[in-house]
């Protein structure tokens, strides 16, 4: 009986033996290999950025740095093919034997015309040249090269298109001849979300939109463009494509200053600044995360304009009553002082009875809003890969901004935030998103009915007319 069971048992234990050695080998197939190297212009011997590396018939890229030096990870066995991509160059394609050493590839510069593909035409990939109206594009090497202050104000370098600058922290683009601050027909998207601010009914330029570390390209429509996106795009339209996480892997920082107020005019010399750091990591071939958070604060300018609006002419001017001690005076950057609180006062002048227009005191602008101004920022997303064609994602953004924002009258913004909540599914022939915003005015103002509320509090323009 023993021998029996020790004869059934010896064919049982092999088996698990070969079991066991079979997946063992399956699973090293599998492994994780990494491979490295540099590309380089063959005109310059020099490193090319930006080139994009990617592993023959997978989604498994990658692109170079700066120096030219990449690093991809894939689990497609050996040998496999790796295709060399770069708008200016002609391709190549790579077979890797052995990941062991680290490859080193030439480029050759190409003359061709480029026809970048985008969405932001008609929500379809298409051709530049192809598309049916006027599309400007923004890519990654222009943003770095561009002297500009930040990466957003190299919209100001589209033609057609202007950017007009309400505070340190608002920044509008304007088409089509509508030089507005407050421009609600002019839409800015953020990886297909329209991040128009609910309670002003405009875009707040870039106070929750990407960082400059995470910055992909912008497509920029300075045109009428409501035929695909509504009424908000009358006057055109900028989509702003943030990096891939999956080919855009590893942690970025930086940080801008400066100085402003040298003129110790109003207020003295202060500094300003801006940081921000970029986090991305591919865990696996399917799922990537991926962290922005940047923080900005400095001084803006001192509204302190005292000249009169009032001309000499003016009924309400007190015709030829001097200027300089115009008791209607109705100062620019003053609040309070307008025609609404002004009353008819009879006094003795010059030994005669005269009736004189006196408009109440107010407030200087610069005493009713504070010069500090701050923007901070963060998004999170999570991504996820179905094989070659599906995708999906979830990406929260938050932006907290303070700011002077001008409309009929200037609005003081403090500590105003806005939320995005995103969830997209995409495929190569349909596209799924889905988001909300959640905005808070925080303790924002409008300098306007302010001076008018604090006048009123001290004396009705009744009791303050009999002070005469």
């Amino acid at each position: 009986m023993k021998n029996k069971k020790q004869g059934n048992f010896l064919p049982k234990a092999g088996i698990i033996a070969f079991t066991f050695l079979f997946f063992n080998l399956a699973e090293a197939q599998q492994q994780l290999i990494e491979l490295s190297g540099s590309i380089k212009n063959t005109g310059t011997h020099k490193g090319l950025d930006s080139v994009k590396v990617q592993i023959e018939n997978t989604q498994d890229t990658a692109l170079t740095d700066q120096l030219g030096n990449f690093k991809i990870r894939t689990r497609v066995t050996i040998p496999f093919r790796v295709v060399i991509q770069k708008d200016g160059f002609s391709s190549q394609t790579v077979e890797i034997l052995s990941p062991s050493n680290k490859i080193t590839i030439g480029l050759n510069p190409q003359n061709t015309i480029i026809d970048d593909v985008v969405i932001s035409a008609s929500r379809v990939p298409e051709k530049i040249l192809r598309s049916p109206i006027a599309i400007e594009k923004i890519d990654i090497k222009t943003i770095r090269e561009s002297p500009a202050a930040s990466f957003y104000e190299t919209l100001e370098n589209v033609k057609g298109l202007q950017l007009l600058t309400s505070s340190l922290t608002l920044k509008i683009p304007n088409s089509r001849g509508f030089n507005s601050p407050n421009n609600f027909r002019f839409m800015q998207l953020v990886d297909g979300v329209d991040v128009q601010s609910a309670t002003l009914g405009v875009p707040l330029g870039n106070a929750i939109g990407p960082t400059e570390l995470d910055i992909q390209s912008m497509e920029v429509t300075p045109g009428a463009a409501s035929a695909l996106y509504g009424m908000n795009a009358i006057n055109g339209l900028a989509s702003l494509q943030t990096k891939d996480p999956f080919t855009s892997e590893g942690i970025s920082v930086y940080f801008r200053g400066g100085v402003n107020h040298v003129d110790n005019v109003n207020h003295k010399i202060s500094s300003l600044g801006e940081s921000a750091i970029r986090f991305a990591k591919v865990f696996n071939k399917n799922f990537a995360v991926k962290v922005n958070a940047s923080y900005f604060s400095g001084t803006d300018w001192i509204s302190n304009n005292l000249n009169d609006q009032n001309s000499g002419s003016s009924v309400t001017a007190n015709p030829n009553f001097s200027l300089a001690n115009n008791p209607a005076e109705d100062l620019w950057n003053k609040y309070g002082d307008e025609r609404n609180n002004r009353v008819a006062v009879k006094v003795d002048y010059n030994g005669k009875p005269t009736t004189f227009n006196v408009s109440r005191t107010g407030y200087l602008e610069k005493d009713l809003v504070s010069p500090d101004v701050k923007n901070i920022k963060f998004d999170a997303g999570l991504y996820y890969r179905f094989g070659d064609q599906w995708r999906t994602s979830y990406v929260y953004r938050y932006g907290l901004l303070d700011g002077t924002f001008q409309r009929g009258n200037k609005i003081r913004l403090q500590n105003a935030t806005v939320q995005n909540h995103k969830v997209e599914l995409t495929g190569r022939e349909l596209t799924f998103r889905a988001y909300v915003s959640i905005e808070n005015t925080g303790d924002s103002y409008n300098l306007k009915p302010l001076a008018d509320n604090l006048d009123l509090t001290n004396l009705s323009n009744t009791k303050w007319k009999n002070i005469f």
